[in-house]
């Protein structure tokens, strides 16, 4: 990858990373309940987001940044799993399930959506 590519990476997967702050903050107080709404609807829309890009004509460099730097940062891997856990601590052992459970299904259901999209 070229250095401008690397750049790249890094200026969009900080703004990505700002972004899900920012959107995961506002769902969740708006929607104020112990379930992690705001990290849910953060990795929906970038599953529908790579699925919309995985379907489309980008390539090379341009994959990398867009799908690796900007959607990557903008999903977490690391926050559903801590919601998650939090949850299952918190004696809400049915809302870490139904995290999980909604997290996957409707995930898979946004990236194959968002590649029909695409297609």
């Amino acid at each position: 990858m070229s250095t401008a590519a690397w750049i790249a990476v890094g200026l969009l997967g900080g703004a990505a990373a700002g972004a899900r702050y920012l959107l995961d903050s506002e769902v969740s107080r708006r929607t104020a309940h112990h379930f992690p709404t705001g990290i849910l609807a953060v990795n929906l829309l970038g599953a529908l987001a790579l699925g919309l890009v995985a379907n489309s004509a980008m390539h090379g460099e341009a994959l990398t940044i867009v799908a690796g730097g900007a959607i990557g940062s903008f999903t977490t891997f690391s926050s559903w799993m801590l919601d998650t856990h939090l949850l299952e601590a918190g004696e809400r052992a049915h809302l870490a399930w139904a995290n999980v459970a909604i997290s996957l299904i409707a995930g898979f259901v946004a990236f194959a959506l968002g590649h029909w999209i695409a297609g």
